[in-house]
């Protein structure tokens, strides 16, 4: 290696920077990790008192409530916990306890605070296990019982005690505690008497405080604790959390001896990683210089001489792609300016529609409004009492006309320039078929048209289609059919059930045929095949214009042909699986 290449000038710098690193990481962890793991303790506590007075805010009159969320909260926050009178004496409650079967009843068994320890508890008890208890019972029922010893098997039974064996059916037992967890909910008693009487107990001031810490140590153990004391809202009571700080003192001594053994080690292994690390980063350059001279002579190559997909590699593939982006660049731009065409033909496009719109609107307009303004110099001019009512019945007739016209064609433009989109669901056609039909029921009865269509005859069809947008199609069709059908004709809608999926609706009306060579332009604008006929009837020249755009949206097989009696419409639609 030699002094002053990049290898070795990466290395040294590498090693040296680990090192520091690495030192000033276990100087700030020996210096500030205490306080750091106190203060975030003191902080998660604070926290968790408030939420346990929140629970317990809600249920201070059950005392088995509070049992049982003293023993669950207990364990979580892996903390003793105390409900606390107005004079903070320590209300008894039992937060751990095991209900246990026998043959004909089920006891209780308190797990005392006194004359127990954690470690008389049998490892592993979970429900279901048979357990046998030695104890006393406390009350006259015998229900309640208090345990002496805990056995998962039997033996000798002491004098003066009643031992019962059973199944568990219900406990909770401390569980992910840390330290001995019955001696340590024991000690909150003697911890409130000692802070009561100390200097800062004094100075509490509940008025501006709704909750306090401490940190107690216990005398016998040496064990350091810190305590967390609220008021609960709207009540003489108090709230207190205490937990071991233990932890964190064995856990800081544990560091200052780790770093005693694991610095020398981590010294060797940086130099070794350092000393690989800095000829891996650098072989890349030796090869990256070589291929920037080729570069540099214009000699430019296809493939990367690096294969690697870091920095290095992405450097030396970005040299050659130098040389073929322009390439790409032309390309891209003769593909942007193809596409700018196409989108200058459909602003034209769109440009033809808004001018063909506003001449078909003129045009077709331009008849009801003579009309209109006929019958309306007529009643300026006087006319006849009887006549008068008639033309202002015909100036509102050719006045809705104008309107479903302008409504039409409004509709109509937003297909053509594909400003919709289909809200696609699932429904039964049948129901819609029979919904529609009902709408024209007084249109029928006016032509004597006999309507063929049983939908109980039929499979109750499932499709997916946009609902509003089907049925729209469906009341052009039959205002269609209607319309063209001679009286006392027949008009007949059918369903099919085709082989790939889809469902087939077909319109059939009586009537005059539609010639062969006018077929093609029945869903074309404004297409009448009789002009007198189609105004008198009230069509705007619109409708199959606008079902031919829905049903390409919904990429539907849809058509029209002639038949013996007269003519029929028919389009698919996808079935629901």
């Amino acid at each position: 290696m030699k002094r002053h290449s990049v290898v070795f000038k990466l290395f040294l710098i590498t090693s040296i920077m680990i090192i520091l690193l690495f030192a000033v990481v276990m100087m700030l962890e020996s210096m500030f990790f205490e306080k750091f793991y106190r203060n975030m303790k003191l902080a998660e506590l604070q926290r968790q008192t408030s939420n346990f007075t929140e629970k317990y805010e809600q249920i201070t009159t059950n005392n088995q409530a509070v049992s049982q969320m003293l023993g669950h909260y207990m364990n979580e926050y892996d903390a003793s916990i105390a409900v606390l009178d107005s004079q903070f004496q320590q209300r008894e409650y039992d937060p751990y306890y095991i209900v246990m079967q026998l043959k004909e009843r089920s006891i209780t068994i308190i797990l005392p605070k006194e004359g127990m320890t954690f470690d008389q508890l049998p490892i592993g008890l979970h429900i279901g296990n048979t357990i046998t208890v030695d104890g006393i019972y406390m009350d006259q029922q015998a229900s309640i019982m208090h345990p002496v010893q805990l056995l998962s098997d039997g033996g000798p039974v002491e004098q003066g005690l009643v031992r019962e064996q059973g199944t568990i059916i219900e406990m909770q037992i401390p569980e992910q505690r840390s330290y001995n967890p019955l001696y340590q909910d024991l000690l909150v008693k003697q911890m409130i008497q000692e802070w009561m009487l100390s200097e800062a107990w004094a100075n509490i001031n509940w008025a501006d405080q709704e909750q306090v810490t401490t940190v107690w140590n216990d005398p016998w153990s040496g064990i350091e604790y810190v305590t967390s004391l609220q008021k609960v809202t709207d009540e003489q009571q108090y709230v207190l959390l205490m937990t071991s700080l233990q932890p964190v003192d064995e856990a800081v001594e544990m560091m200052k001896k780790y770093v005693l053994y694991i610095f020398p080690i981590i010294i060797m292994v940086v130099f070794i990683l350092a000393l690989f690390y800095s000829r891996y980063i650098t072989k890349p350059l030796v090869r990256l210089n070589s291929f920037a001279g080729q570069l540099a002579k214009l000699k430019f190559s296809e493939k990367s001489p690096l294969s690697s997909k870091d920095e290095f590699g992405q450097l030396a593939t970005r040299l050659v792609e130098l040389s073929t982006n322009l390439d790409a660049t032309l390309t891209q731009l003769s593909e942007r300016n193809e596409q700018l065409q196409v989108e200058m033909k459909e602003k034209q496009r769109s440009e033809q529609l808004r001018k063909e719109l506003v001449a078909n609107i003129s045009h077709e307009l331009k008849t009801p409004l003579a009309i209109v303004k006929a019958y309306a110099e007529g009643l300026q001019d006087g006319v006849a009492k009887d006549k008068g009512e008639r033309y202002l019945s015909q100036i509102v007739n050719e006045s809705d006309r104008m309107n479903d016209l302008i409504i039409d064609m409004l509709e109509l433009s937003k297909y053509e320039v594909k400003a919709i989109q289909l809200e696609i669901s699932t429904f039964h056609i049948v129901e819609l078929i029979h919904l529609v039909s009902q709408s024209f029921s007084k249109l029928i009865e006016e032509k004597n048209i006999c309507l063929v269509f049983d939908p109980s005859s039929h499979n109750r069809f499932v499709v997916e289609a946009d609902y509003k947008r089907i049925t729209q199609v469906l009341i052009n069709l039959m205002s269609n059919a209607i319309r063209h059908a001679p009286i006392d004709s027949q008009l007949t809608i059918t369903l099919q059930q085709k082989d790939d999926g889809h469902v087939v609706v077909s319109i059939h009306n009586e009537g005059e045929q539609i010639p062969e060579q006018e077929l093609i332009n029945i869903w074309e604008k404004f297409y009448r095949l009789e002009q007198a006929r189609d105004r008198m009837s009230g069509g705007t020249g619109l409708g199959l214009a606008i079902v031919s755009h829905i049903l390409q949206l919904h990429q539907s097989q849809y058509g029209v042909s002639n038949t013996k009696q007269g003519v029929v419409f028919y389009f698919s639609l996808t079935e629901s699986e």
